[in-house]
């Protein structure tokens, strides 16, 4: 960190908004925890309508970062990682002034809809135009992946994959399809919205534990490829087969670590077998779950009315949230004063 400076300035505030993403092949585990080098690259879609909206205020009178999230006071290891985060873009910046973060999410935090992706995508834009840095969408993808790894994938548009990269420089995401390539919709079943007990990030630090997690890696690239190709090529039927595999492969991973971590629940289960039941029926529809007990239930825009239909009236589902393919990462609206430094 720079050495705190003589300051004379007015607030610097700016506000972004991010959408979370569905990841379609997961990324679990780490090479590097510090950089979330992810163990193997991954790919998703950003989900439109689904929104954090994150202002960071930049003051010269507050003398520590603060947090509030959904309209509550944040301490201990939340306010601890926006705080690490922040230093990384002082440090891009040159600057040591602490900064009020204030965010909300239009969907349920904590539950496995990568509310950390969308909160640190938004973070990272917020607080570096807010501090005058213009990154480029790359160097962006890289700073949020620094938050959560995650959250470099909700800076792109649409279809986006992250290459695992060798180093902090080679590892971002980018898009490799527009919103618009693919009208698929994600119908996700709330079953549960109690905030997990234990975070992706610490969960994810335990995947070298599994007895499967070096097989799930050396297949990842295969997986890699047949998504990209099925996404590219609009092949649902191919899409939906590694979609299902490659979830079904992290939970595996996920309960032969050690300690065991089940983020499903019998309705998770039961929902996945239902999905695969309607489809047996003849519907265009597969399901995915990250690491909480909801299903991201994907189909084309055409079948989505009737699955979302299908979802509502099964017991134990609490609502269902739709969303289509969203943009990236973006500017609400920002001021920025004059900085007069000595």
């Amino acid at each position: 960190m720079p050495q705190r400076q003589s300051i004379k300035m007015n607030p610097q505030t700016s506000t972004a908004l991010a959408h979370p993403n569905i990841a379609f092949i997961k990324y679990w585990g780490n090479r590097n925890d510090s950089l979330h080098l992810p163990s193997n690259g991954s790919i998703s879609m950003c989900l439109a309508g689904l929104t954090t909206r994150t202002q960071v205020a930049f003051d010269p009178a507050l003398t520590q970062d603060s947090l509030t999230l959904d309209g509550e006071p944040v301490q201990g290891k939340g306010l601890t990682r926006v705080q690490a985060f922040l230093d990384h873009v002082r440090t891009l910046a040159g600057k040591n002034i602490y900064a009020h973060v204030e965010s909300a999410n239009n969907f349920p935090t904590g539950v496995g809809i990568a509310s950390s992706a969308s909160g640190f995508a938004a973070l990272a834009l917020a607080a570096t135009h807010a501090l005058c840095l213009q990154l480029s969408e790359k160097g962006l993808s890289r700073l949020a992946r620094l938050g959560s790894g995650s959250a470099c994938r909700s800076v792109p548009s649409g279809f986006v994959e992250w290459q695992a990269g060798d180093r902090d420089s080679d590892s971002f995401a980018f898009s490799i399809a527009p919103p618009v390539h693919w009208h698929l919709a994600d119908c996700i079943a709330i079953i549960d919205t109690t905030p997990k007990t234990i975070s992706s990030a610490e969960g994810m630090a335990h995947a070298h534990t599994s007895p499967l997690q070096a097989d799930r890696l050396v297949t990842a690239p295969e997986r890699l490829a047949r998504c990209r190709q099925a996404i590219l090529t609009k092949d649902f039927e191919a899409f939906a087969d590694v979609l299902e595999l490659d979830s079904a492969l992290m939970h595996e991973v996920m309960r032969t670590s050690t300690p065991s971590m089940v983020y499903m629940q019998p309705l998770t289960s039961a929902i996945l077998a239902q999905v695969k039941a309607w489809r047996a029926q003849g519907h265009a529809v597969c399901a995915t779950v990250d690491a909480g007990p909801n299903v991201h239930v994907i189909c084309p825009a055409e079948e989505q009315e009737a699955i979302v239909k299908k979802l509502r009236v099964l017991p134990g589902v609490i609502a269902v949230l739709s969303a289509k393919p969203g943009g990236g990462a973006k500017l609400e609206s920002a001021y920025t004063l004059h900085l007069g430094i000595n």
